[in-house]
């Protein structure tokens, strides 16, 4: 039997190349089936508000296959990321909201890529489960959805039948998975090799680039921050830092979270994690050397914070994004 996906083509602004990736995704999947012999399997229609076009990035015009009001089964519902001041954004779509509960209610299943996840948090069926988005929207996530358990190291979740990626291309391995459970595994693996995708990914937290979010009105708390992102060379303590905040320990503590989504200590360790990063990436100081030039003086405790932070040892940070002598090019 057929599986109905429904794309969804978003008012206002939108990232284009996600809704045609899930669309050439599922249209290409139906093109290998039939290379095997098979049954195309995926009936796909993008869907939206209205049957007008939407035109994005000033260039691109989209035309919907069919509104919310003339689809009233389907198997799978994709929402893709959207663009702008997400308060305005979620306000502007949320038509959409009561057509995706009642067809989840019915039976689909529903998939937020990237920074989608605003929109399908607004529908309230993420309340109470894990949801991943794109590490550089964690802290606005956060503030509009307190109730979603956001794990924004996560490239995807999966939680009775509600699914989402993290950030930009992430949305690949997402597709990838549906695929795989839709379909089977060898499909999978037959599109990522055709798209030359790294299938099977699990964490993006080595892409994680740390920006302390400073936008609140705590004036102590801001220049605490300042003051980590200026010395984390040196050895900082929570006693030292409330104290030249003119604060209790516990009173800095607590204002710290509330304005900056991290404890003091989580925020020392960011700071300096991503100034480790950076040398690891530019220079060729050995791992000891970048451990002590951003203020650790434990091996064992610098190398354990580093890969809870990005997923990777220092070493395979390095390999990862240090730039080749050569790449290895003959003519």
């Amino acid at each position: 039997m057929k599986k109905h996906v429904s794309i969804l083509v978003p008012d206002g602004a939108a990232v284009l190349g996600c809704i045609e990736g899930a669309l050439k995704t599922f249209r290409i999947a139906n093109l290998f089936l039939e290379g095997r012999g098979g049954r195309p399997l995926f009936d796909i229609q993008l869907v939206a508000l209205t049957k007008e076009p939407r035109t994005y990035d000033g260039y691109f015009s989209v035309q919907p296959d069919a509104t919310v009001r003339s689809v009233q089964r389907t198997d799978l519902i994709i929402v893709p990321p959207v663009n702008g001041d997400m308060h305005e954004v979620v306000e502007l779509n949320n038509a959409f909201f009561s057509w995706i509960r009642e067809r989840y209610a019915e039976g689909a299943e529903v998939a937020s890529l990237c920074v989608g996840a605003f929109l399908l948090a607004g529908t309230g069926l993420l309340e109470g489960k894990r949801c991943s988005t794109h590490w550089s929207a964690d802290h606005l996530f956060r503030t509009m959805y307190p109730g979603v358990t956001l794990v924004s190291d996560k490239v995807i979740t999966d939680e009775e039948g509600v699914y989402s990626s993290g950030g930009a291309n992430s949305f690949w391995n997402l597709l990838l998975y549906l695929v795989e459970k839709y379909v089977d595994r060898a499909m999978a693996v037959h599109i990522a090799k055709y798209y030359e995708i790294e299938i099977d990914r699990v964490s993006q937290a080595s892409y994680f680039m740390f920006k302390g979010q400073k936008e609140h009105d705590d004036a102590p708390v801001r220049k605490v921050q300042e003051y980590i992102e200026t010395n984390y060379q040196e050895r900082l303590t929570v006693a030292d830092l409330a104290s030249m905040a003119a604060l209790s320990r516990r009173n800095l503590e607590r204002r710290f979270k509330k304005a900056t989504s991290n404890t003091v200590v989580e925020y020392i360790q960011r700071v300096k994690v991503e100034a480790a990063k950076l040398r690891l990436e530019s220079s060729g100081e050995n791992v000891n050397e970048v451990m002590e030039r951003v203020g650790y003086a434990d091996s064992k405790a610098f190398r354990t914070t580093f890969r809870k932070i990005t997923g990777l040892s220092p070493l395979e940070y390095r390999a990862k994004y240090r730039r080749p002598e050569s790449y290895g090019v003959s003519m």
